[in-house]
């Protein structure tokens, strides 16, 4: 019973963390606290995939394509709040300045969007809805899909590269990260990616995993360490690879 409630308080911590939904009933939330609940990050995703595509089939009911797409995607961004947008705008502004890094750790800082920002937007939020388009009636398994492994790239930035600051957020919660999160992490994004579009779900894993890791790569190269602003934009990343792969497989006829 104990395990159960353990786990039911990880995924709560994981939900306040990630989205606007409130939990009632946790403590203050803490580095230590949303640590420990890294491992829920990829079921987290698979309810705010559960509210995107119900917003997408309550956009098709009401308007028809492509408006299921627009509220898939605008649904997704309401709930996470724009986190995840707001870190790939401030990274690419950051990234994509050819300043110093710690010229770029300091507009990592400015909330600010400038051109780099606004462009990185522009096309991750093309991509999106080109995809869950491009998907056809498979877009309801895009649109749930995407959020669980944007969700795992987050853990994967964080327990897989260093912290550019040692202050920060981000690197807090690093720091209590225990051995094996990641792993968890891992198996509940396979396992959800296998039971919504098996068994194409878990084996694109391979190209988003490239992907994450390349993106983590330059980033790390770029700052010296990852932020959480970086955290975001690897999410947003993950999620325009994972709707890319499921478009290339039905494109290909691998995938009904």
């Amino acid at each position: 019973m104990s395990a159960r409630l353990s786990a039911l308080t990880a995924l709560g911590e994981a939900v306040r963390f990630l989205t606007i939904v409130p939990w009632p009933g946790l403590p203050a939330a803490d580095p230590a606290r949303i640590a420990r609940s890294v491992g829920a990050f990829p079921p987290v995703g698979l309810l705010v995939g559960a509210g995107a595509a119900a917003a997408g089939l309550g956009g098709d009911w009401l308007f028809g394509a492509p408006f299921h797409a627009v509220a898939a995607v605008a649904a997704s961004a309401v709930i996470t709040g724009g986190l995840h947008l707001d870190g790939l705008a401030d990274s690419a502004d950051a990234l994509f300045s050819w300043q110093p890094r710690e010229r770029k750790l300091e507009i990592l800082r400015d909330s600010r969007i400038g051109t780099m920002g606004a462009l990185a937007l522009f096309l991750v939020l093309a991509v999106k809805l080109g995809a869950l388009l491009a998907l056809e009636t498979a877009w309801w398994r895009g649109a749930l899909l995407a959020p669980v492994w944007g969700r795992w790239a987050a853990v994967y930035g964080l327990g897989g590269f260093p912290s550019a600051r040692p202050d920060g957020l981000g690197a807090d919660v690093r720091a209590h990260l225990a051995a094996g999160r990641l792993a968890a992490a891992t198996a509940a994004a396979l396992v959800i990616g296998g039971l919504v579009c098996p068994p194409w779900g878990a084996l694109v894993s391979l190209p988003i995993g490239l992907a994450t890791w390349w993106a983590a790569t330059a980033m790390t190269r770029s700052l010296g360490g990852l932020t959480g602003d970086c955290y975001g934009a690897l999410g947003e990343i993950s999620e325009a690879a994972t709707l890319l792969g499921l478009v290339a497989l039905r494109h290909h006829g691998w995938m009904s």
